[in-house]
């Protein structure tokens, strides 16, 4: 679709970038806060990323990061200007720029990245609710109330080392931990 030669990637007035009035996705007012905050205190990001405009300066890339600069106060904006495409073209980079193909790796990220920080960058990251840990009791027959929850941190050499440990012990982690306590 695209080639080099086709992009012009430059520093322009915040101004000078329409937003797209046909933008098929939105952001809703928590999401676009997050987005607000993430330019705020991470501004670089912008340039390894820039919006993606046509030759009339209309968005084709990255309008709700146009309108969350505008929020954050940015005067200029990194662009990639692409020339040279159909309409049909631009219709289709709008929705496939817009399309998630992947899906998370939940558990590399519970056990490799700071969930605090997941959700400073913008992440929305599952949490627990009172339901799902009631289901979670009834399955299991255990009584909720009368059990206690115990959090450690660990760094990721010593967190291999213990689940590499824990595994060798057969069970569930906290049967395991439970049953080497008891020795």
């Amino acid at each position: 679709m695209s080639n080099k030669k086709n992009l012009t990637k430059e520093l322009v007035s915040i101004n000078k970038v329409k937003p797209n009035k046909n933008n098929p996705r939105h952001i809703k007012d928590h999401k676009f806060q997050k987005l607000v905050s993430s330019i705020k205190s991470f501004p670089e990001m912008l340039e390894k990323r820039p919006i993606i405009v046509d030759e009339q300066m209309i968005v084709l890339g990255g309008n709700m990061r146009l309108r969350a600069c505008k929020k954050a106060g940015l005067k200029e904006v990194w662009i990639d200007m692409i020339q040279g495409w159909t309409e049909e073209q631009k219709k289709e980079f709008i929705i496939k720029d817009n399309v998630g193909f992947g899906e998370w790796e939940w558990d590399l990220l519970a056990n490799e990245w700071n969930e605090v920080k997941l959700k400073e960058w913008g992440m929305e990251v599952w949490q627990p609710t009172d339901e799902d840990y009631n289901n979670f009791f009834e399955e299991k027959d255990i009584d909720i109330e009368n059990n206690e929850k115990i959090i450690l941190e660990y760094t990721k050499e010593e967190y291999k080392l213990i689940i590499d440990k824990l595994s060798a012990i057969g069970g569930t982690k906290e049967t395991a931990i439970f049953n080497s306590l008891m020795l």
